[in-house]
């Protein structure tokens, strides 16, 4: 029996790093209509955002710990909310329980004078680059639904995520490298899981590559031993030969897989570079805390965010917290050993990551993003913790387009619910794809005969983020 170009792929793919390669290669029936998916596209709007880099706080830092000062805490601590206040059940609490007051010290920073407690003294150097926002607020109190309502607009999986409605709508701008990138915590994935960066219905070559620590960040990408570069390149070769030969209608299956194959073996080399710190200066890994055991790993996974924006890699996700509770946000109880745990682990290097972008000239072209799943109430959980607040809390931008040293925005004088303009993440959303050039309106995508949209029925753009 002949065999097909469809047989052959399959039959190769092992050797182009296998299905394994979840953001690069097209699952049947998803592939995109033209050769090259990821091609770069012109936005709605001009920008001069090139990339994105989203920092996800996994649990849900305090609001009223970090970013968003509550003097009131303090003066009711130990008491239940005033009459007239409205409660909040959540997760595991009533809202019926004493207020927990802050253990961190607030102060004014920079010219901007924008308030930061001391878990973040590295970061409070770049206040002046971060427009903070106070209320947003996600429509759920478990984890992985708002997780994926941050990540998608939806509190249920299956749908893309912001990371592939970039790259579907902008492509990228490497040839050698995927369009997104996601950096998890070594320990373990988000409560959310791996649909926190998927596809959904969009095409397979727009979700997530995992990159991991080491000389080789993706998974099954080497050959099988034996297996030669040129041997490679004549199989893609033959692969495009056999295909240019149909005179049938261009199967657009195959052309993305074939796609996808010629990326694989272009990251075959260029992912090991993109890895490779040795020609970083000893001050660029002193800024990254790449010196300190405890810095040392969510900054080797920042400094990497900065050497992929240097390559053209669109949208770069970097997870801190994942896997076991101890290494997340996640402060149900002893809130003071865990955000200092975790700020340590994270001030550090976002604040060199800032300060290194702005210093080589790339913040201007990027866009970062801070911010996590949900807040934590003001009242105490098991004595000393909290538990989780959608209903407002903070997540700050920088850099390309963003008007920075403010904050919009403000929650009741407990951090407990918005006292000025409530934020959805239908307005997050469509504020992210405006400062990256993308109308949130003409971005959409034929599923089930409706146009599909990461905003639905369309959010509201936050103005006064724009510079």
């Amino acid at each position: 029996m002949a065999r097909t170009r469809r047989d052959i792929l399959r039959a190769s793919a092992h050797g182009f790093g296998g299905l394994a390669l979840q953001g690069l290669l097209a699952r049947e029936g998803q592939a995109a209509p033209r050769i090259n998916p990821l091609a770069p596209k012109k936005p709605h709007f001009p920008s001069k955002v090139k990339s994105v880099i989203f920092l996800f706080m996994v649990g849900g830092p305090g609001q009223m710990d970090t970013f968003d000062p509550k003097p009131a805490l303090a003066k009711y601590a130990g008491q239940k909310l005033p009459d007239g206040i409205q409660k909040a059940s959540s997760q595991f609490t009533k809202g019926d329980e004493p207020i927990l007051p802050t253990p961190w010290r607030f102060k004014q920073y920079g010219q901007s004078g924008m308030w930061v407690s001391d878990l973040m003294p590295h970061l409070s150097d770049c206040v002046d680059d971060l427009c903070f926002v106070r209320t947003f607020a996600t429509d759920s109190v478990v984890h992985a639904p708002a997780m994926y309502h941050v990540h998608s607009g939806r509190i249920l999986m299956g749908y893309p995520s912001l990371g592939s409605w970039v790259t579907y709508g902008l492509g990228s701008e490497s040839d050698n490298l995927p369009a997104y990138v996601v950096m998890p915590q070594p320990e373990g994935t988000p409560e959310g899981g791996t649909p926190t960066w998927g596809a959904g219905f969009l095409p397979a070559v727009n979700q997530g590559t995992v990159f991991r620590s080491g000389p080789n960040p993706i998974m099954h990408l080497k050959p099988p031993a034996g297996v030669t570069p040129a041997q490679q390149r004549r199989t893609l070769d033959l692969l495009q030969k056999m295909n240019e030969l149909d005179t049938a209608e261009l199967d657009t299956d195959l052309a993305a897989r074939i796609s996808a194959y010629e990326l694989a073996f272009k990251m075959q080399s260029s992912a090991p570079e993109a890895v490779d710190f040795s020609k970083e200066s000893e001050a660029t890994r002193k800024l990254y805390g790449l010196d300190q055991a405890r810095t040392r790993e969510f900054g080797s996974r920042l400094l990497l965010a900065r050497r992929l924006v240097e390559r053209g890699v669109r949208f770069i996700q970097v997870y801190s917290g994942g896997g076991p509770v101890s290494i997340q946000w996640d402060a149900h109880k002893d809130l003071k050993d865990n955000h200092e745990k975790m700020c340590g682990l994270t001030d550090q290097p976002i604040a060199a990551l800032l300060k290194d972008l702005k210093a080589r000239g790339l913040l201007d072209s990027t866009l970062v993003i801070w911010g996590s799943e949900f807040g934590r109430l003001p009242t105490s959980q098991s004595g000393n913790g909290r538990d989780h607040n959608p209903h407002a809390f903070t997540m700050w931008f920088a850099g390309g387009g963003v008007r920075g040293g403010q904050a919009i925005g403000d929650s009741d004088e407990f951090g407990l619910y918005p006292a000025s303009e409530r934020y959805t993440m239908r307005d997050f959303h469509a504020t992210i794809l405006r400062l990256i050039g993308l109308d949130q309106h003409q971005l959409w995508y034929l599923h089930n005969g409706r146009h599909e949209k990461l905003t639905d029925f369309g959010g509201k753009v936050i103005e006064k983020v724009l510079a």
